[in-house]
């Protein structure tokens, strides 16, 4: 199962990334939940081995491409984010440690295997990957577009994918608003 996992996600990301057209220097948003991927009711059934199975497979895809991963908490550290101190610049640290019943798997396996991990409170990336219905919209740069994946699930969780673009001001369209 875990290598099932490993596979569908790497899938996932890779084509993410494609879509996206994301480069170095760029982040991604990832939202977790290791219970819906094993089947279960978001929050009910945390899988340490879950989650860092998931945060090994997008990190073998986004570490040699040089794009961040900024990994959302749950709901109960108020989906603060887990990234890099390197991407950190630009955001306000805040004093948190996740585990895996407040902050869920993915993210304490994240703050493991980040080189320098720090948690902020907000990020607005340039693409997001919601596995499980973890709502990471509001972590996102406006405007965000749909991703239609061909893989539409991990283990038994669906997945949810965005794209971001410039918002258009202005133009034809605005004369008639």
């Amino acid at each position: 199962m875990i290598e099932s996992i490993k596979n569908q996600t790497k899938e996932v990301v890779l084509e993410l990334i494609e879509e996206s057209n994301l480069k170095a220097g760029q982040i991604l948003v990832v939202g977790c939940s290791s219970s819906e991927i094993c089947g279960h009711k978001l929050g009910s059934e945390s899988s340490p081995a879950v989650g860092e199975a998931v945060f090994e497979a997008i990190m073998e895809v986004l570490k040699p491409r040089g794009i961040y991963l900024a990994a959302q908490c749950c709901e109960h550290l108020n989906r603060a984010l887990v990234i890099e101190n390197a991407a950190a610049t630009n955001f306000e640290i805040v004093s948190v440690v996740p585990k895996p019943k407040a902050g869920g798997s993915f993210a304490t396996a994240a703050y493991k295997g980040f080189d320098n991990p720090v948690m902020i409170e907000e990020v607005k990336a340039d693409a997001g990957l919601d596995i499980g219905g973890t709502l990471i919209g509001m972590h996102l740069k406006r405007v965000a577009v749909p991703v239609r994946l061909k893989l539409n699930k991990i283990g038994e969780a669906n997945i949810l994918a965005a794209r971001v673009r410039p918002k258009y001001i202005g133009g034809e369209r605005a004369m008639y608003c």
